[in-house]
């Protein structure tokens, strides 16, 4: 039983080499670029190439570097690994010219962009630089390396199910061909069509010049690396939890959601990247269970009484954010089976036992989260 954020790492980490161990020999002696790598997704992302090279044999490492603004400073997570040699890391703001000295990547995964409701809105015209001309900049680089005989063997772009907006109970699961029901003037629309816009681009890239471009659809993923100060729901619930606060929920609790654990998540972003069709999108994410926010809340605190022996409760306020839920989709849920098809994508961590394992990863972490 695992009992300390180490162990849940430790296990997380070996969970995916299990799963992406023959997929990650493609990679083997490659330059990989990931933008955005002080983030969410980076944390796993990263830590799990570095992972790779030290259970792969020689002439196995991949050499990877992490371009990030680090707008918030760079985590410790990430400064614990300066040194490795495997590792570059660059301060870079991906909305600014690409380095003159960038060299050759074989495979690049643009992860830089706000992907919290609470900061896009506060910086909406940031947020769409990421991810379109912060895109265009990267997407240019694969043309001008394929020009010059050093084509990129693999791209991939970070969308996200918010491009489907709120759909029609019909179309609940929702596939990639689900055209879509987004406000393009909303308080979420910078982040939302910006990554609209950001597929097309990709979409036509790959078709126009032969360029090995995917995209990925997150659907709610949680878990190590979340910061409780992100704003995003699970966080928000266990920095309540952490505080010995009862659970403040900003809404009825009737919207529904799936939540996908960022190691099975992280594991089917690799799976695009290396086994994706070239101008395909594919969701990433759980099927089941769809629960309400209030469910997800009970659930917190039930989880928390047995770790934390946690005394709150649940309890219901009005958000002073009067944009807090306009175009909030009422539900989202994902169909994978393209994924499962394809990419032999099959998540099975079960909501429970991650958030289980995200409680532990946050109560280990709270010292970094505070600054």
């Amino acid at each position: 039983m695992m009992k300390t954020f180490e162990e849940v790492i430790a296990v997380d980490l070996e969970y995916m080499y299990q799963i992406l161990e023959e997929d990650f020999r493609h990679l083997a002696n490659k330059n990989v670029l990931i933008t955005g790598g002080a983030g969410f997704l980076g944390y796993y992302l990263v830590q799990f190439i570095l992972y790779w090279n030290e259970k792969a044999g020689k002439g196995s490492k991949i050499y990877l570097t992490v371009y990030d603004n680090y707008i918030r400073g760079i985590p410790d997570w990430l400064d614990n690994l300066k040194g490795n040699p495997y590792l570059t890391l660059k301060k870079q703001d991906i909305t600014k010219p690409l380095p003159q000295d960038i060299g050759d990547f074989q495979y690049i995964i643009h992860a830089a962009s706000i992907a919290s409701p609470t900061f896009y809105r506060k910086y909406p015209i940031e947020t769409m630089d990421a991810n379109v001309n912060g895109l265009r900049s990267l997407l240019d680089y694969c043309l001008l390396q394929q020009r010059n005989q050093k084509a990129v063997e693999g791209f991939l772009f970070f969308s996200s199910s918010e491009i489907y907006g709120d759909p029609t109970p019909d179309n609940i699961p929702t596939s990639e061909e689900y055209k879509g029901y987004v406000s393009c003037t909303g308080p979420r629309a910078c982040y939302d069509e910006s990554k609209r816009y950001g597929e097309t681009l990709c979409v036509n890239f790959a078709s126009r010049y032969d360029l090995p471009i995917k995209v990925a659809r997150p659907f709610n993923n949680y878990g190590p690396g979340l910061k409780i100060s992100d704003r995003r729901v699970i966080p928000d619930f266990v920095r309540d939890v952490l505080a010995g606060n009862d659970i403040v929920m900003l809404s009825d609790g009737s919207p529904q959601r799936t939540f996908c654990y960022v190691a099975d998540a992280v594991a089917g972003y690799f799976k695009i990247l290396i086994l994706g069709k070239p101008g395909e999108a594919y969701n990433i994410g759980l099927e089941k269970p769809e629960i309400s926010m209030k469910e997800l809340a009970e659930t917190i605190v039930d989880l928390s009484r047995d770790l934390f022996d946690y005394q709150g409760k649940v309890i219901v306020q009005t958000s002073k954010d009067k944009d807090y839920l306009v175009d909030n989709p009422n539900r989202r849920c994902p169909r994978i089976e393209k994924a499962k098809k394809q990419l032999g994508y099959n998540p099975s961590i079960p909501l429970k036992e991650g958030l289980r394992r995200s409680l532990i990863w946050y109560q280990g972490n709270q010292d970094e989260e505070e600054k």
